[in-house]
Order: C-alpha cells, then structure tokens, then sequence
C-alpha cells in the first residue's frame, strides 16, 4: 500500500492484499495457558468477517497469546504467513491488516510489543485511540465559514 507510514522495523508482505476478492481460511497459532503452541482454524462465517475487518484478526485472544496469523486462499493448499511475532518482537505484518489497525487495538492487546511506538503514532499524526495506526491523518474539512453563511441565511 502506498499510504502506509511505517517507522517501526516491522517488515511487511502483501498477502491479503494480493487476493481481495478472495475468500479462504485463516488459522491462528497461539500460546496456551500451560505454554505449548495450538493450532486453530477460523471458523467459515468468521473468515468472511475477517476479510472484511482485517484489525479483528489481531483482537480475537488474550494479550500476548497469539503468535501468527496465516492465510490460505481458497483452492490452493498452501499457508501464507500474514503476521508473525517472535518473543515481545513483531516480525512481521501484512499491509492490509496494518492500514486498519487503530492506536487503541495496538495499546489494549500490543502495548508490551514493538507495535507500541509513541513516534509512530506521532508519524502518523495519531491523537486518540481510534485513529489508525500506520496510516497517515488527513484533517477534515473546516465547515465554520459554510456554517457562518447558512446562519445567515433566512428561509
């Protein structure tokens, strides 16, 4: 994606981006409680729900649980890495999934990762939790002057 800022050494792939219209199946690797690795498939309606919202792929486990996302398009038998994190280290991100996550997502789940980077969010020109994280804030328009002149109107 060409409008991604990204100060961070999080290296980036364009899986996601490169099917988008694509169905196919996500799986997750996650820690549990006692420590080993698990392996769990997303379910059918939830895959679709992810494509749609890629920052919920980041949201779906307890803090520090999940360990990679992978991605496999539909008809091929091949599992393509889109996130990956190694200790308290993010090695690797899809683009897509990093243009939709939001500051808040980063600090409720991420806050002891790499993802948490005050100057990223500065980079960016993040001030709350709900703006997004890697891609850069355009300022709205100011409507004060049209506001002025309706006012002034009379009807």
């Amino acid at each position: 994606m060409k409008n991604l800022v990204n100060t961070t050494d999080i290296r980036t792939v364009n899986v996601l981006g490169a099917y988008p219209n694509t169905t196919g199946t996500f799986r997750f690797i996650v820690r549990c409680r006692a420590g080993w690795m698990t392996i769990s498939e997303a379910r059918d309606f939830d895959n679709e729900h992810y494509m749609m919202y890629p920052e919920s792929l980041l949201t779906g486990y307890k803090k520090g649980s999940l360990q990679t996302i992978e991605f496999q398009p539909k008809g091929s038998g091949i599992w393509l890495t889109v996130f990956a994190r190694k200790g308290k280290k993010i090695v690797l991100m899809d683009e897509v999934i990093m243009a939709h996550v939001t500051v808040g997502t980063i600090n409720q789940y991420w806050s002891d990762t790499n993802l948490y980077n005050q100057s990223q969010y500065g980079a960016v020109g993040a001030k709350t939790w709900a703006d997004r994280a890697f891609v850069p804030y355009i300022a709205g328009v100011d409507f004060t002057e049209s506001l002025n002149q309706l006012e002034g109107l009379s009807i």
